[in-house]
């Protein structure tokens, strides 16, 4: 077979695959395929098949192996698939459902599923059995099927997946198998108590009881098989026995006696062929023995067999078709047979001897002619299901099924004798199936439901901190360890207060880790058989049980005895360790396992007597003991002691014993422990173990409270560290909080410091600006005067000069006339145009320089605002400096987190007193910054009246001016009028025509000039340079004042800011009007004009 692949992989490249199913093929046709499921790995391990069913048509498998794997098997095809993984064993199948692609499992958990190998999806989930499905039935028309439990039988609907009914019975009574019937509507349920109801199907009423089988037949139905044709139903149990029934009749057939090797039949199916019309002949028999036989009927003759006591059969399912068997063998694989080779004579064994022994009679003459043994001849053919019928031979059972085979019958198809004689002659079992003959001959129970009750109370109180007194490495064995001793502290109190329990349980639970209750079980066990009145003497050792041993030591080795009395060695020294250990600590682990196979297989007091053996093969070592420490430690460590002669003396102790002190007369047989419950265990001193459970239940009481007390003194203490941890952080966090108030007070005062400083700065301006603008307005004020005086003087002395013109006017017209007639007029006129242009040129010159002058007075005062400006920025970056440093302590405050250890009041105040100062501080701030606004208001409106004064005041002087200018014209024509006469008079033109020449270009600047009167034109020039004479040294003198003044205020500043001393801001300078000088080195407008 070829598993399905959709793509192979590439050439040359490996495939890795955890789960690999091996197919191998058999030159021999007895076993066509047979499948192993192998896991590879670190551990390579092979998965148990389970489970396995054919479909209708009998050309598809199905099979499940124990970790949950479905795996679908074309037999035509010759391919495999895995079709689902439910990660529980199966514990059933079934595979002819009417939807040919679906199949039914019952797992682990008690629940039933349907899947679909082609969707490879979960159909429906079904639940409702409270144990493990042990069959699934499914009707003919595949519509219906019937799952059958311990308990309870189900029926179901396959097409909605739901319960149509449920058949529950008596616990005491039990259910073997519910199924239908072939061809027929009828559903038969066989009960462990042998009973077999008929039910019909549609009303579920009961058709027929089959009686109990005829008297002397001791048979308990366990497996049963049905014909195709629904006609014969063949029952099996733990007999070699097959009973026949026909169901049309309702009676007892035949009784078929399978050979002397078949004890227990597991298995019945009918093997079906095409040409017996549904009336199956051959029959195959699984038995203990794990061969599955199949015989005919009719003839009760063995055609063939398969399997093999070393590959055994668990398990067989025939197709419908009759084609081939498939088998689960024991070691875990799925062989599948075809039944044409079987058949054929080439591939049959060989025929062996059988002998039929004929005993007395026991079954009534009406039984004995029911019961047909089977033989193992041969025919000569191939077997034909319609062969001609060989004559059968007529049996009787064997009288001899005496109660003592009864007793030697073990669970699993074992035998206590056998067992025994193959301990004798090979002195242990197979280390491979020593478990499972451990557990037949222990008989273990497996109760699931009692031993989950014990484990779920939990870890027992007394061994709580047994990894204290046991320090076990293994984390696991020391948790199996802790919960097998707690289950059976649960069972029974005294083994909560026995202080050798670990030692007795260490051994079993390190052989039984991976299976608790087995472990358990198999404690329990050898507590109440093989430790028997241990415990009547507690808390002492078994004082009655030592005596016994000592009294059959002094029986068989007196000499040893005395040896031991000697020197004051009890029982209790040489016996007891090594009961209460159950010889652990003196033997190796294949010794240990090689004697308890004997101490298993034998009567509770062969234990004692292999302890007894033990002492008595050491007696050489003993007799050279001469110290209690030297037998102490003895009993106590391994020896060199050959088990095998222990066990031989052991079994010669046990026959050469007399019966008045053999231990077997005082110790009970072995008794299993009861299925469902386990017994209870009281065969111990009640009132000694309450009082020492009440002692210790005290004990742990107080050490509880001391506990409690204990945690409370260390959360007291935690409690006192960390309020002192607080208080020092409360004491640090207020050290911090008063250098954080001493630094804020420090910043404060250099704030009211710098406020001051400012404020000082801010008079010294406010007192340099008004001395500025008072110097200012005197010199203006001076100039304004002198300017006037000047005025009136060259007005003054114009007149005067008039006057005195005047008067020498008729000497001069005497004079001009001669000289205008000596002078050619011509050249009087080049040089008076040559005196013009060098006048001309001289008031050029001199408006250049003035105007330069301004230009330079300009820039100084531009220089002046400038630094001004530079002087209020680094006052606001000193202000914003501040503030950000008066925020920042704040902010630093706040961050801190300091939360004094105050009262509340206290802080409450403290925060009150904060916040007051903080609102007074923005009050007082808020106060100055309207302050400081109001002043700048108020400046701002003293310029802006200043300003509009300013205003009015120069056009009143313009209006001024504008008479006196037109005055002066006046003047100045009446004076050229009267000059022009003159000179048409007296002759003088071109003197007159100069003056007047020079009066119309400077006419301009003269115009603003103050006063009334007659001006002479020839004095105004020689006027007008001496004031300008004087006034330039007059203000070079003031100018130089003035910058000296700026450059110390300058000085001053700077040193400030150099110091980190940030400068009061300025006041707003207030703005000139026109006409107002914005400097101190600036001239009034007018001089310009008189300057000119």
């Amino acid at each position: 077979m070829s598993p399905e692949r959709d793509t192979p992989p590439p050439p040359g490249q490996p495939v890795w695959c955890p789960a690999i199913l091996n197919v191998r093929f058999f030159l021999l046709l007895r076993v066509m395929v047979n499948i192993t499921h192998s896991v590879q790995g670190y551990h390579s391990k092979t998965i148990h098949f389970l489970n396995v069913a054919f479909d209708s048509s009998g050309d598809s498998l199905l099979a499940g192996d124990r970790q949950g794997n479905i795996y679908v098997f074309d037999l035509n095809g010759n391919r495999f698939n895995l079709v689902q993984r439910t990660m529980q064993a199966c514990t059933a199948l079934a595979f002819n459902l009417r939807r040919k692609t679906e199949f039914l499992v019952a797992l682990a958990d008690y629940s039933v599923k349907c899947f679909d190998t082609g969707t490879q999806e979960l159909v429906s989930w079904m639940r409702g059995h409270e144990s493990s499905v042990s069959s699934i039935s499914v009707h003919g028309s595949g519509k219906y099927a019937i799952t059958t439990s311990t308990d309870t039988a189900q029926l179901w609907d396959l097409d909605t997946f739901q319960r149509i009914r449920k058949l529950n019975v008596r616990q005491s009574v039990g259910i073997q198998k519910v199924f239908f019937l072939p061809l027929s509507n009828t559903i038969l349920s066989c009960f462990k108590d042998n009973s077999v109801f008929a039910w019909e199907f549609d009303t579920l009423q009961c058709k027929y009881q089959l009686s109990p089988p005829v008297e002397g037949s001791v048979l308990f139905y366990k497996v049963f098989a049905v014909t195709r044709d629904g006609r014969t139903l063949v029952a099996g149990g733990k007999s070699n026995h097959l009973h026949l029934w026909c169901l049309e009749l309702k009676q007892l057939i035949k009784i078929i006696q399978m050979p002397e090797k078949v004890r227990a039949v597991r298995h019945l199916e009918f093997l079906p062929d095409s040409f017996d019309g549904g009336s199956n002949q051959v029959l195959g028999v699984l038995s203990q023995d794990n061969i599955l036989r199949f015989i005919n009927i009719e003839t009760s003759q063995i055609l063939f067999d398969i399997g093999s006591p070393e590959e055994g059969i668990s398990t067989a399912v025939i197709s419908p078709n009759g084609r081939y068997i498939a088998s689960v063998m024991e070691n875990g694989s799925l062989n599948l047979y075809s039944v044409q080779a079987l058949t054929q004579e080439g591939n049959k064994l060989p025929p062996f001897m059988f002998k039929v022994v004929e005993d007395g009679p026991k079954y009534t003459s009406e039984a004995n002619k029911l019961i047909t043994k089977v033989t193992s001849e041969r025919s000569k053919g191939p077997w034909k299901s319609k062969q001609s019928k060989i004559q059968s031979r007529l049996l009787k059972l064997q009288a001899n099924t005496s109660l003592e085979n009864k007793e030697n019958e073990l669970p699993g198809g074992l035998n206590k004798k056998r067992l025994q004689a193959l301990l004798k002659g090979f002195g242990e079992y197979p280390a491979k199936y020593r478990m499972f003959v451990w557990r037949s001959l222990l008989q273990l129970p497996e109760n699931h439901l009692a031993f989950s009750s014990l484990i779920d109370r939990g870890i027992h109180s007394a061994f709580v901190n047994i990894q204290k007194e046991y320090p076990i490495k293994s984390g696991k064995l020391l948790r199996v360890l802790q919960r097998t001793l707690s289950a059976l502290a649960h069972w029974s109190a005294i083994f909560a207060e026995t202080p050798y329990m670990p030692l007795l349980a260490f051994p079993f639970v390190k052989l039984f880790q991976n299976n608790q209750l087995i472990c358990f079980e198999v404690v329990a066990t050898v507590v109440v058989n093989f430790c028997q009145h241990w415990f009547e003497y507690f808390p002492n050792p078994p004082i009655n049980v030592l005596g016994m041993m000592e009294n059959v030591l002094a029986h068989h080795d007196k000499e040893l005895l005395q040896h031991l009395i000697k020197y004051n060695v009890t029982s209790q020294v040489y016996a007891w360790p090594l009961l209460e250990t159950l010889l652990s600590e003196v033997l190796t682990r294949e010794e240990w396992l090689k004697a308890f196979d004997n101490i298993f297989s034998n009567h509770p007091s062969y234990f004692l007597m292999i302890v007894i053996a033990y002492v008595i093969c050491s007696r050489a070592s003993l007799l050279h003991c001469n110290q209690a420490a030297d037998f102490e430690f003895f009993f106590h460590h391994r020896n060199n002691v050959d088990i095998d002669v222990v066990i031989k003396e052991a079994y010669h102790l046990m026959e050469a014993t007399p019966l008045d002190i053999h231990p077997q007369q005082m110790l009970e047989d072995f008794t299993p422990l009861t299925k469902g419950q386990y017994p209870v265990f009281n065969k111990y001193p009640m009132f000694i173990v309450n009082y020492q459970a009440q002692k210790w239940e005290k004990i742990r009481q107080d050490e509880i409270e001391y506990l409690k007390e204990r945690h409370l003194a260390h959360e007291s203490e935690a409690k006192a560290q960390e309020q002192k941890a607080e208080d020092e952080a409360w004491y640090q966090r207020q050290k911090l909080f008063q250098e954080a108030e001493e630094q804020r007070q420090k910043i404060l005062l250099e704030e009211e410091k710098l406020a001051e400083q400012r404020q000082r700065l801010a008079v010294v301006k406010r007192e340099l600006k008004v001395k500025e603008l008072q110097l200012l307005d005197g010199s203006r004020r001076r100039f304004l005067n002198y300017h006037q005086d000047q005025l009136q003087m060259e007005l003054k002395c114009l007149h005067d000069e008039i006057a005195r013109k005047q008067k020498n006017k008729a000497s001069m017209r005497q004079q001009e006339t001669n000289a205008v007639q000596d002078t050619e007029p011509e050249s009087q006129k080049q040089l008076f145009e040559q005196h013009l242009i060098k006048d001309q040129e001289v008031v050029t010159k001199e408006i250049k320089e003035v105007e330069a002058h301004r230009r330079r007075v300009d820039l100084e005062d531009q220089r002046v605002q400038r630094l001004i400006e530079m002087d209020k920025e680094e006052i606001q970056k000193a202000q914003t400096v501040a503030e950000e440093n008066v925020a920042r302590g704040e902010q630093k405050y706040t961050d801190s987190d300091w939360r004094p250890r105050w009262d509340e009041q206290d802080q409450e105040e403290c925060y009150r007193e904060i916040a007051k100062l903080l609102h007074d501080n923005r009050v007082r701030e808020a106060e100055l910054l309207k302050a400081m606004r109001e002043a700048e208001e108020k400046k701002q409106e003293d310029v802006v009246q200043n300003k509009a004064q300013l205003e009015e005041e120069q056009k009143v002087a313009a209006a001024a001016d504008g008479h006196r200018k037109q005055f002066l014209d006046d003047r100045m024509n009446d004076e050229l009028e009267l000059a022009e006469k003159l000179q048409r008079e007296d002759g003088c033109f071109e003197r007159l025509h100069d003056i007047k020449a020079r009066c119309t270009e400077r006419g301009v600047e003269v115009q603003q000039v103050p006063g009334s009167g007659n001006i002479s034109p020839s004095d105004l020039s020689t006027l007008a340079s001496s004031l300008r004479s004087r006034s330039r040294a007059e203000l070079a003198r003031r100018e130089r004042e003035l910058m000296a003044e700026v450059r110390r205020l300058r000085r001053r500043i700077a040193s400030r800011a150099r110091a980190g001393l940030p400068a009061a801001p300025s006041p707003p300078q207030p703005a000139h009007p026109e006409g107002t000088c914005t400097a101190p080195l600036a001239a009034p407008s007018n001089y310009s004009s008189v300057k000119s």
